[in-house]
């Protein structure tokens, strides 16, 4: 006996298996990039997991301005449905409003019709990165990696309230402590500041006073 009788055997008495043919993805193209100079122009979002010392798995939903490198949120939640990420988007809005793009992956929350309604009456651009190709968003991918190394992977948390308490402290250091070399060794609060005095300056009267 070998596996081409065997096959045969198969096919004679009608116990093939049927093979699933596996559905061709649309090809989605690369997203296009503008440069960007000034912030709140392009948001990018993204989701970390791990698990309390129960073993029970939590969500971390981060959002990042990639002008400035601010983490602007991290919400932690055992689920984030796209409900949550719309709530977290509307109170960043209220704060300092909204950007023009979110840039983001192809995951059901962001997919959803609940999300894409939502960004359509804000009047916020949806940019999808190529399924596969996470490199295609590595701003919020290199943060995450920071976050996991500098905060996940150094606690055990016992509780989510916990893990709140610390990754919101971890979002507050990254922001007002920890150097970036791409804003020339400035914190994000840093480069900031450095902005909006530019900006002032810039739109004072000439021989006006500084």
């Amino acid at each position: 006996m070998n596996r081409k009788r065997v096959q045969r055997l198969y096919r004679e008495a009608g116990l093939a298996v049927r093979r699933r043919r596996r559905r061709r993805r649309s090809a989605q193209p690369r997203p296009v990039r503008t440069p960007l100079d000034a912030p709140n122009q392009r948001w990018t979002l993204d989701f970390v997991q791990d698990a309390l010392h129960t073993g029970r798995r939590y969500r971390c939903l981060t959002v990042l301005d990639e002008y400035t490198r601010e983490a602007l949120a991290i919400q932690v939640a055992h689920a984030i449905p796209a409900t949550t990420v719309i709530a977290v988007l509307e109170r960043l809005r209220e704060e300092r409003g909204l950007p023009v793009a979110l840039i983001t992956d192809n995951g059901s929350e962001f997919t959803s019709r609940a999300f894409d309604a939502w960004a359509y009456s804000r009047d916020v651009k949806l940019e999808f990165i190529q399924p596969g190709k996470p490199y295609q968003n590595g701003f919020i991918e290199s943060f995450n990696g920071t976050l996991r190394d500098d905060c996940l992977n150094l606690h055990w948390f016992q509780t989510l309230e916990r893990a709140r308490l610390t990754i919101e402290a971890r979002r507050r250091g990254y922001n007002h402590v920890r150097p970036h070399s791409a804003l020339g060794e400035r914190t994000p609060a840093e480069f900031i500041a450095a902005f909006t005095r530019e900006q002032a300056t810039a739109r004072q009267p000439e021989g006006a006073q500084p």
